[in-house]
């Protein structure tokens, strides 16, 4: 639900903003539900080009709360860092300042100037959604972001951006979410870190009041376009690895110490097998590991139905239960709430790491077993032993050694590899796409062996 700010307003302001010789357009943004949710929508060049348009704009724009309050940055051609490979950084030489020029100062320079810029209008303080993706951004600027009180910055997103330091990032949040931190700190409460930038649209200029209009309605479009073919959002309608790229030990650990203050486009696995789990040890495993990201989300076990975890389910109330932030972040509110809501079809799933699914997940219809319903062959074993111990009568002990053989006999393995390419898949899936000649004998898959068809095929199970 969208959040409208009312503004009361003195009757000789709003006879300034609303006197017979202003424009139609003012005389509609004049209305603070239509100006909140229209604004969030136009690029800042845009609302800056506005404020020039007369000063009745300029004071509506500048001196109304939350016009500001959704900065997406990603588009502003001064806040981006495009230095040239050829000249390795030449352009921003400067003899007298060059031996004075720190690292951040460098890299963090054009957001720098962006930042003091609002700062000097007093805009910088109505910032609540700050949208950095792409850009050159430091841990040092993301420090300031957090844990400087000038910053009012709730919801952060700094996906794929250049020169960050992840170390010192991790640093930064976890001295925020200290136990020995102030009351009300930290203001921030949402980050996305984890995904990928959104899309955006192509450049253009925007100069007079006809480029405006015409940005306007592209940008109206899109967002049409958009949410008419929203199909829904990842980890709840989605099935399958949701973060592609690998995210080491370091970043579980900071999203533990941050669980419950900062909410992150990401979660927890909460498998049995971490220590970090609330249901570690009810299961007999004995791989014990500590925290770890989930990359997958996947439905329910496909042989009870549910998993030890128990499923993260669609609610209304979401501070029970970590949830990940949705992408792209809101428009007209800032809240993780409104981050974290479902704008679609909405299903339950089981966050995992991929150390949690290994040898128990099929890679083409996302089914899985869980620990309950299904031990991997030769890892993890009934009770986690490999030997029988014998006590007699006369109190001698005897121990006898299992062979592996009897142990795997009954474990039969739910996903195998027939194919390089489509990973380790179950047997209704293998028998759908792998075949074998009925001329020749030699079996093929029928996605990724070129020109293969089931003309003189037969399935495995047939030609077996």
């Amino acid at each position: 639900m969208s959040e409208a700010n009312v503004v009361h307003r003195t009757r000789s302001e709003t006879h300034v903003l609303t006197s017979s010789t202003t424009p139609l357009l003012l005389d509609t943004l004049v209305n603070p539900l239509i100006l909140d949710n229209t604004v969030p929508y136009l690029p800042v060049s845009s609302l800056l080009n506005l404020a020039l348009a007369s000063k009745a704009f300029r004071y509506l724009l500048y001196n109304t709360p939350r016009v500001f309050r959704h900065l997406d940055l990603t588009r502003v051609k001064t806040a981006r860092f495009d230095v040239d490979k050829r000249d390795q950084g030449q352009t921003w030489h400067n003899v007298e300042l060059d031996d004075y020029l720190t690292e951040d100062d460098f890299y963090s320079g054009p957001l720098r100037g962006v930042f003091s810029t609002l700062k000097r209008r007093d805009l910088l303080r109505d910032v609540q959604t700050l949208v950095l993706d792409g850009l050159s951004v430091t841990a040092e600027l993301c420090n300031d972001i957090i844990n400087d009180p000038t910053y009012s910055v709730r919801i952060l997103s700094i996906r794929d951006v250049k020169n960050l330091n992840h170390g010192k990032l991790r640093g930064a949040l976890q001295y925020a979410c200290r136990g020995s931190r102030p009351e009300g700190a930290p203001r921030l409460k949402a980050l996305y870190v984890f995904g990928a930038k959104d899309s955006s649209l192509p450049d253009h200029p925007s100069a007079n009041s006809s480029s405006i209009s015409a940005e306007w309605n592209q940008k109206s479009q899109h967002a049409l376009t958009t949410s008419l073919k929203h199909e829904g959002d990842a980890w709840w309608s989605k099935r399958g690895r949701m973060i592609s790229r690998p995210i080491p030990e370091d970043w579980a650990n900071c999203l533990l110490a941050c669980e419950g203050i900062i909410a992150f486009d990401a979660v927890l696995c909460q498998g049995p097998r971490h220590r970090s789990s609330p249901v570690f040890g009810t299961t007999p495993l004995r791989a014990m590991c500590g925290p770890a990201v989930a990359t997958y989300a996947v439905p329910p076990c496909a042989g009870c139905g549910k998993c030890p975890e128990g499923p993260t389910v669609p609610s209304l109330d979401f501070t029970r239960q970590a949830v990940p932030l949705l992408a792209p972040p809101p428009l007209v509110s800032s809240s993780v709430r409104a981050a974290t809501t479902p704008r679609g079809p909405a299903m339950a799933f089981v966050p995992r790491c991929v150390d949690c699914l290994r040898e128990r997940y099929c890679l083409s219809c996302n089914k899985w077993w869980c620990e309950a319903c299904y031990t991997v062959p030769g890892s993890n074993r009934p009770g986690g032993a490999d030997s029988v111990v014998i006590v007699d009568e006369d109190g001698s002990v005897a121990s006898f050694a299992i062979e592996p053989e009897f142990l795997n006999a009954k474990a039969k393995a739910r996903v195998s590899r027939s194919c390089w390419e489509c990973g380790m898949n179950c047997d209704s899936c293998i028998s759908k796409t792998q075949k074998s000649c009925r001329k020749c004998c030699s079996g093929y898959c029928l996605v990724h062996n070129e020109g293969s068809c089931t003309k003189f095929g037969a399935s495995r199970a047939d030609g077996d």
